[in-house]
């Protein structure tokens, strides 16, 4: 006979488990021998759940579980996990979802691209046993996945909020190099499938040398900077911003066929109304994007017309009609707001927000923050109200220096996950990585305006 067992002498398949938490969670991960501990420790600890259906699964790796270890279906952990909160639990990665943070193990996570489920703990091999030659027989004939994890399913999104190479960031560019701004979080961005940038000002030929103490508004970059978003290895050009015409229509066309000339996608505004309403299409790994977005604060100036270029006004009957249509399609809608600028989520841009949910989006996201906002979960879909900036020069106040970019995860068709990378701005041009005290800090902070 032939039996189906845990480590089998033939293997089958390689099913990855993942450590999760409620999203609200500020702690980033584990090390192993604390989840064992948590898996066989007393009651008290901290809440670890687990299905029925995996609880034998795990045995195998954790031994017999303790008292703090609920038992529950499936489909209701997420619930469990953020009523009882702080809880863990303990899940096959496709059963991943947004409403869950994914902890790292000894440093590793399953919804990155350097996994390496090599030495990866949280695994279990499953494989057959039999009489010399049968297993692998029978192994050769059964059509299993080699793993529930397949890295050609996946696609890594990084989003960002305001870029605008000006002032005191363009600078700085110019005493420390274009590559300044992105030394120390430009592998966040290289190191996704897809880089998102919302870049707001046009690169312009008469564009005079940057004045770091500037006071006026109309702002420009010099076309040579274009190199920064080559060198974080942008993929994605947002043009909802409020001053891509601030040189006029020659400046933002030119902007544009650079643009083109680099292979990269735009949306959110174009060389005209029509081009602008139009939604950029992309698929990686089997997974169908669709980005669209819109320019709601304005100025006038600033809107793509019949006869100019310019971002997307919000005309919502007709970009929420793309948003279904697209969503029917079977496409991952990603829809940007640049959206009135204020420091706290008011009612009318939430309402808009999860408008564009209720139209179809899985993912809208505000990019005209220069500081921090909330988060929110509606229906299916997946809100930021603001990100921050990304290469913009205000710093002004903590909450300005501070910036978040969204590494968004999909998989077969779906949004599993979204992790938020925390940076702060020093020298008025440059983002690094927040400590971990500072990460946590401003993670409470987050959580705390999203109303968590």
């Amino acid at each position: 006979s032939i039996e189906i067992t845990l480590a089998g002498e033939e293997s089958l398949t390689t099913w990855i488990y993942a450590l999760v938490a409620p999203f609200p969670t500020t702690s980033d991960g584990l090390s192993w021998d604390t989840l064992q501990a948590l898996w066989s420790g007393p009651e008290g600890l901290e809440t670890m759940l687990v299905s029925g259906e995996s609880r034998a699964t795990l045995e195998s790796l954790l031994g017999p579980p303790g008292e703090n270890v609920r038992i529950a279906p499936a489909e209701s952990l997420i619930d469990l996990a953020w009523q009882a909160r702080p809880a863990y639990a303990l899940i096959p990665f496709e059963a991943l979802e947004p409403r869950w943070k994914v902890l790292e193990l000894d440093g590793q996570s399953p919804i990155r691209r350097e996994f390496d489920i090599a030495t990866y703990p949280l695994k279990v091999v499953i494989g057959l046993e039999g009489p010399p030659g049968a297993a692998e027989i029978l192994s050769s004939l059964l059509e299993l996945p080699v793993s529930n994890r397949d890295p050609g399913q996946m696609t890594v999104l990084v989003m960002t909020g305001v870029t605008a190479l000006t002032r005191a960031t363009a600078w700085q560019m110019e005493r420390r190099g274009v590559d300044f701004p992105g030394q120390k979080i430009g592998d966040w961005l290289r190191g996704a499938d897809l880089a998102h940038i919302s870049n707001e000002v046009a690169f312009a030929l008469d564009c005079p040398p940057p004045d770091p103490v500037q006071e006026g508004l109309k702002f420009c970059s010099d076309p040579d900077y274009i190199e920064l978003l080559e060198l974080v290895g942008v993929d994605i050009i947002e043009l909802t911003g409020n001053h891509v015409r601030d040189y006029g229509s020659a400046a933002l066309e030119d902007t544009l066929e650079a643009y083109r000339a680099r292979g990269w996608g735009t949306f959110g505004g174009g060389f005209n109304l029509e081009a602008a309403n139009e939604p950029l299409l992309l698929e990686h790994n089997g997974n169908r994007f669709a980005f669209l977005g819109c320019n709601q604060a304005g100025p006038k100036y600033a809107w793509a017309t019949e006869a100019q270029p310019g971002s997307t006004p919000c005309d919502d009957e007709l970009l929420f009609a793309k948003v279904g249509d697209l969503a029917r399609q079977g496409y991952q809608v990603i829809f940007t707001y640049q959206w009135v600028e204020r420091s706290v989520v008011a009612v009318d841009q939430r309402l808009a927000f999860e408008a564009a949910v209720d139209a179809g989006a899985v993912i809208v996201s505000g990019s005209q923050a220069h500081e921090p906002l909330g988060l929110a979960f509606y229906q299916q879909g997946f809100i930021h109200f603001g990100l921050g900036n990304l290469f913009f020069d205000q710093m002004q106040t903590l909450a300005q220096r501070s910036e978040l970019i969204d590494r968004h995860v999909f998989y077969n068709g779906r949004h599993i996950s979204t992790e938020i990378l925390t940076a702060l701005l020093e020298s008025y041009a440059q983002p690094r990585p927040m400590t971990p005290e500072e990460r946590s800090v401003m993670l409470t902070r987050m959580f705390k305006n999203s109303g968590w």
